[in-house]
């Protein structure tokens, strides 16, 4: 047998070796794929980072907002929280409503009403939480992790701190804002 005949064989071989492995592994990929859609936990997580990233994304969304979610079922979604202007309760139903994976919508969301003595205690909160030191490294971020609810003259701050000293530091912060009735501290700490 001759030396090309060798190498040919063994070419041949060896590319249905690895047509072989190929089939195979994208056989397990394809398993592997359709048990990750058969598990609702996983399509739960999966629609969970979906609605997040879209609530994040909303070009209308400040700090004054608090979108807030649930997911029902394995593809129903419950929108929550309070917003300052009417259209980013609607945008945001649009955007959840956008994400394939969506079945259904409720949207929650609370239009907080029209009030200039709850505009200036939304400035002065803000004011008085992102000047203070160690609170300021918050205000630079693309999205604020501490958010500034106000209603009739009621402060809430929902969100997220890196720790339980900043949690405490803002609602120290919010509670010296001239003309709030009251401070509810709603703000949850990574580390928890």
């Amino acid at each position: 047998m001759s030396i090309q005949n060798t190498q040919t064989r063994y070419g041949v071989a060896r590319t249905a070796l690895l047509v072989l492995l190929a089939s195979f592994f994208a056989a397990t990929t394809l398993a592997q794929v359709d048990l990750g859609k058969r598990d609702p936990g996983a399509m739960r997580d999966r629609l969970a980072r979906q609605v997040r990233y879209e609530l994040a994304m909303l070009a209308d969304h400040s700090v004054f907002d608090n979108l807030a979610f649930r997911i029902e079922g394995i593809d129903g979604v419950v929108l929550t929280g309070q917003v300052v202007r009417p259209n980013l309760k609607q945008d945001a139903e649009n955007a959840v409503r956008s994400i394939e994976a969506v079945g259904r919508v409720e949207n929650k969301i609370e239009v907080l009403p029209l009030s200039p003595s709850d505009d200036a205690i939304r400035r002065a909160a803000f004011r008085a939480i992102y000047s203070q030191e160690g609170l300021d490294r918050y205000a630079v971020r693309a999205v604020h992790s501490i958010h500034i609810i106000v209603k009739n003259g009621h402060i809430t701050l929902e969100g997220v701190t890196a720790n339980r000293m900043d949690k405490d530091l803002a609602g120290i912060a919010a509670r010296g804002v001239p003309g709030a009735f009251s401070v509810t501290n709603n703000l949850t700490v990574e580390s928890d």
